[in-house]
Parts: C-alpha cells; structure tokens; sequence
C-alpha cells in the first residue's frame, strides 16, 4: 500500500480508537447514572456542532464535531442556593453571575422532574460511582490492549541466539572501536559468531540468555566450554572471559547507588556478545506491572506540568526538539500514529503492537488526567462528595444538624480558570505539534 494512504490508515485507526476510548469513558458514567435513576439528557461523543443524534427515551445520544472529549449531562448538577449578593466590585459580579448560571442551568434540568433524580440528592458513594465510573473505563480498556500487547502479540525477549559479537575491547574489557590500544574480543577469539545459538556452558545446559550471562559474569580469567549450534551443527569453543567494571544493575535494570548516591561498580566476565530477541508471550500478571508504570509516568509529568509546558513552549517557538517523553497534544498522537504506520523501519507486527501501546497509553492518560481532583474533572466532583461526606459525618460526631449537599456551583469560579489553562495548554500543544511535531523515528 502506498505511504500516505498508510499514513491515513494510522490516523484513522488513532481516531477510532479515541472515540472508543471516549464513548467507553461516557458510558462508564451514564450507566451507574441510569442505575441510580439520575435523569441524563444528553450522551455526546465530542464539543461544538452535533453532527447526528437520536433521542432514546429521555437521553439524547450523538456524536459532535471535534473529537477532544465527550459528556453526558445529567439533571441537578448543583444544590439550589442563595442567589448571590449584589457586589459593586465587577469580579465579584462576574464570578456571582458564573455561580448563578450554573445553578440556573442546573435548576431548569430539573424542570417537571422529582428532587430524587437529581445528581446532587443522591447518597455520596453514589455519586462517586458515577464519576469515578469513567475513569474506571478507561482503566479496563488499557487492561485489555496491554494484555492483547504483552499476552496476545509478545514482548521482545532475549533468546539464546547471538546477534552480534564485539569485535575490539579496550585492557579494561569496555567495546570500542579497534586499534593499536585495543585487543580483540574474547567472543572473537574464541571464534564465536552471529547467529550461533549457545546451548551450553561447561556442561550447564543453557536455556535462556540470563543463564548463559550469569555463568560468563561469574568466571573472568576462567576458560568456559561453549558449545553453540551452529546451522544444525554443533560445535565445542573455549572462551575465556576478560575482567571489566560495570555499573551494578537492580531486577529493573537501573543502576544501584550508594549512600552517596553514586553508581555501585562491580568487577564481572565479559566475552563482548549481544541476544537476539523474539517476541515471546508474558503472563497475564505482567499487565499490571506495565499499567503501574503508564501510570507513575502520567502521573510524573502531571505533577510537573508547569515545567513541562514551558519545556514544549520553548521546542515550539525556539530551535530546540521536542522531547519524545513530554506532553503531546492529539494531533501531535494522531501523527504518530501515522508515523508507525507508515514506516518502512519496522515490521507489521510491530506496528500493530506499537498502535496498540498508543491507545493503552492514551487510556491510561485519559484515567489520571480525569481523576485529577479539580472541576470540570470527574476527580473535582468525586473530591466534592468526600468534602461533603466528611463534613456531614463531622457534625453527626458532633451532634450537629446535617449541613446538607456541598454546593459545588460555587466553585465555578476556579472551574472557569482550570478550562482556561486547560484551553491554553491544548492551543500550545496544537500549535507545538503542527510547526515542531515529535517524530518517534528521529
């Protein structure tokens, strides 16, 4: 197929994973909604102009036109309150009349209907069921994409073939280039080659590459017994490996420090050979340690967002590159997608498996980023309804009357500066991702 209409295919394959990602996440909250019998009006995929809808009973259901979220509203978002004062200061006037607004359109959601179906009557935990129902969507949905990833199509493993063979090392066993300082490597040496696959190391049958490393690391200066199967046949090597410092390595492969803070060194063997890998099949239970990671980076770059943006303000207006791990926008995901799809740098299972990983990662954001405890986030409202759980049992404790619902309209005001900031990141990484988009293949 040609490039660009692979290119296309990738796009495209992004966006409907998106819309599914984001209908999963309004369902997750319009189901427990109707459960709980709250009056949901609308179901919408997308902001701005509906491009079709249908009404289904009570509830509107449609798709509109840009693809950057969904919602469902449902009837009596806020409490009724005390309208605001009248104020001769125009912020005080402004931020009122965005409390009002938001109450007035709260109160005409519930025009000729009971005070039961209100969002706001019902108990906390059903309230939090509702919102925290989105998130979990998109929770689920990454459970099964990395588990199609990892289970269904593979990780790349190291098998115990060689793929390569250094051929120089410096007198301190580290790989460079040959020449009149160096000597050559000991795999050399020994006349191992690429492509041969080790099946034993002194009689030790060898069934994976950390069986065979962890036998040359323990035996500098020691000559081994390789044999290796090489083209069906096999052959018997002598190789003994030289002495070299390496950073000690923890189960994750990170360096280990000292107190200091400083790289552990340890002296091990070296013979100076690299695995070839194979996609091999994981454990289910390898899934959670990968979501746990998605989500402690996601987390990682909220926490330091500010920093974050400002790093991608001066990529975009300046001569410096995005960086490949910072925030990216949903063109700029779009277009790697695209990217992946067209290349001609990797295979099509690849591909497949690298699309798959976009969308799990995507899911996984859409879940942190939505659990953040700020309105119009489902996380602000799940916050509202801890804040007024807590403070009804406190003044039950206290044998104080019930303070009644937590009236989040009079946070609109701060709701207002979250979609601004919200609006202004977005606009940057738009911007960012057209004129000085990432690109994953350098």
């Amino acid at each position: 197929m040609d490039t660009f209409w692979l290119y296309v295919l990738g796009v495209v394959i992004f966006l409907v994973g998106l819309a599914i990602s984001i209908g999963l996440h309004e369902i997750g909250h319009l189901v427990p909604a109707k459960i709980f019998g709250v009056r949901v009006g609308q179901y919408m995929i997308g902001f701005g102009p509906t491009l079709f809808s249908k009404k289904v009973g009570e509830t509107e259901y449609g798709v509109k036109a840009i693809p950057l979220g969904g919602y469902i509203s449902m009837a009596g978002m806020f409490p009724p309150g005390d309208e605001p004062t009248e104020s001769t200061n125009k912020v005080r006037r402004l931020f009122g009349k965005l409390v009002q607004d938001a109450r007035q359109a709260s109160d005409e959601s519930m025009v000729d209907l009971d005070k039961s179906r209100a969002f706001y009557n019902l108990p906390v935990w059903k309230r939090i069921i509702i919102m925290v129902g989105g998130p979990f969507m998109n929770l689920v949905l990454a459970f099964v994409l990395f588990a199609i990833l990892i289970v269904g199509i593979g990780q790349p493993q190291p098998t115990t073939s060689v793929a390569a063979v250094t051929q120089c090392v410096t007198v301190e066993g580290v790989p460079a280039e040959c020449s009149d300082s160096t000597v050559e490597g000991p795999g050399v040496t020994g006349g191992l080659l690429a492509g041969d696959t080790i099946v034993s190391i002194n009689g030790e049958k060898v069934s994976t590459w950390n069986d065979g490393t962890d036998t040359i690391r323990a035996s500098a200066g020691k000559p081994l017994t390789i044999v290796v199967d090489r083209d069906g046949v096999e052959k018997t090597l002598s190789i003994t490996p030289v002495l070299a410092e390496r950073n000690l390595l923890d189960s994750a492969g990170a360096p280990v420090l000292d107190a200091a803070g400083n790289p552990i060194i340890q002296e091990v063997g070296f013979i100076g050979i690299a695995p070839d890998y194979a996609m091999t099949s994981q454990p289910i239970t390898a899934v959670f340690p990968m979501m746990g990671q998605n989500i402690s980076s996601v987390t990682n770059m909220i926490l330091h967002l500010p920093q974050r943006m400002v790093d991608v303000s001066n990529a975009a207006f300046g001569e410096g590159k995005r960086d490949v791990n910072g925030p990216i926008g949903i063109v700029g995901v779009g277009r790697v997608a695209g990217e992946v799809a067209s290349t001609d740098q990797v295979d099509t299972v690849s591909k497949g498996a690298t699309l798959i990983g976009i969308l799990a990662s995507l899911n996984i954001a859409l879940f942190v980023f939505n659990m953040v405890p700020l309105l119009p986030l489902d996380g602000g409202h799940i916050a509202g309804a801890l804040y007024e759980g807590a403070r009804r049992q406190i003044a039950k404790w206290r044998g104080r009357p019930d303070p009644g619902p937590f009236d989040t309209a009079k946070l609109m005001p701060l709701t207002l500066l979250v979609v601004v900031l919200l609006g202004s990141m977005s606009a940057l990484l738009l911007y960012a991702d057209i004129f000085k988009p990432i690109s994953i293949f350098g």
